[in-house]
């Protein structure tokens, strides 16, 4: 059977890589469902309701049409890599990676966690808040491309300060968008 891995190995990663990129698709998207969701509870009847059943089903259909199926494609692949290539447990940025796949992994819970509240209409945080959420998947998925492609010759130094420097910027894009929406409901 081993003989059959450097054929087979090619596929696999790229089926990782493919249900990743689905994954993250899923987690950058939902939260913004869950902004409108908790924005739509401000509105006056009938509108309230009609938004909210609808992005209610959005969420549902993307969730566990798209996220889920995909979340758990992609560990699948991974783990399978892993079994292919165990040499790569002996390497320290895989332990970081791995760090990071955890931390998304949580990420992915706490999310769904708050996607089963708003599917009960259960307002338990703001738009503003769920902005800044959705940028957390955003860092993870910086810090794993780096690391990922930069291996070994990442200085870990600047990797941290590029990755705060990301959250700066992430955080005063959000107040920009802020400001403008102020200005302009509509935006």
């Amino acid at each position: 059977m081993t003989e059959f891995y450097p054929y087979i190995l090619p596929y696999i990663k790229s089926l990782h890589l493919i249900f990743v990129i689905t994954w993250f698709a899923g987690l950058f998207y939902i939260p913004r469902l869950f902004i409108y969701h908790i924005e739509a509870n401000d509105k006056p009847s009938p509108e309230k309701e009609i938004l909210s059943t609808q992005l209610k089903l959005m969420a549902k259909r993307l969730w566990y049409i798209i996220t889920w199926p995909s979340a758990i494609l992609a560990l699948f692949f991974a783990t399978g890599l892993l079994i292919i290539t165990p040499s790569f447990l002996q390497l320290s940025w895989m332990h970081v990676k791995l760090g990071f796949v955890f931390l998304l992994i949580l990420y992915h819970l706490k999310t769904h966690q708050i996607f089963k509240q708003l599917q009960k209409d259960e307002i338990m945080y703001t738009s503003k808040f769920m902005r800044i959420w959705n940028e957390a998947s955003t860092l993870i998925l910086f810090s794993i491309v780096f690391l990922v492609i930069l291996r070994n010759s990442l200085n870990w130094i600047y990797g941290v300060v590029g990755i705060f420097a990301l959250a700066i910027l992430l955080m005063l894009g959000i107040k920009l968008y802020k400001n403008i929406r102020g200005k302009n409901p509509d935006a």
